[in-house]
């Protein structure tokens, strides 16, 4: 059974910085892709990066571009997410997931439970 449990979510203030983590297990953690997601109040979960396998490709929204990096330590079944300059609207609960690029294109298909992460301005 995969677990996916994130941390590291708090509150700063706008222009400071997180650091998320993400440990997984019950997989092979190297042959999944990772994403991170996140979940505004009274929005819909989005898409905020993924990073392949090897770590090698990597792709972000265009709302965190040159602000957040993803990464991941395969040798630490972990994967994270930096964020740096942050925003009041980033602001949100973050979601790790574990997924596989198929014919219709990425699909994830197990998660984490979220960790806060609030803004203030």
């Amino acid at each position: 059974q995969v677990q996916l449990v994130e941390s590291g979510g708090g509150l700063v203030t706008a222009g400071g910085f997180l650091r998320l983590s993400c440990a997984a297990s019950g997989r092979t953690f190297s042959r999944y892709v990772m994403g991170w997601f996140r979940q505004a109040p009274g929005k819909e979960r989005e898409f905020v990066a993924r990073i392949s396998g090897s770590g090698a490709n990597t792709y972000y929204t265009d709302s965190v571009k040159g602000r957040f990096t993803i990464s991941r330590d395969n040798a630490k079944n972990t994967v994270y997410l930096q964020m740096n300059y942050l925003k009041p609207e980033d602001t949100a609960v973050y979601y790790c997931a574990s997924g596989s690029y198929r014919t219709a294109g990425y699909e994830f298909d197990a998660w984490g439970q979220g960790t806060q992460v609030t803004v203030s301005s």
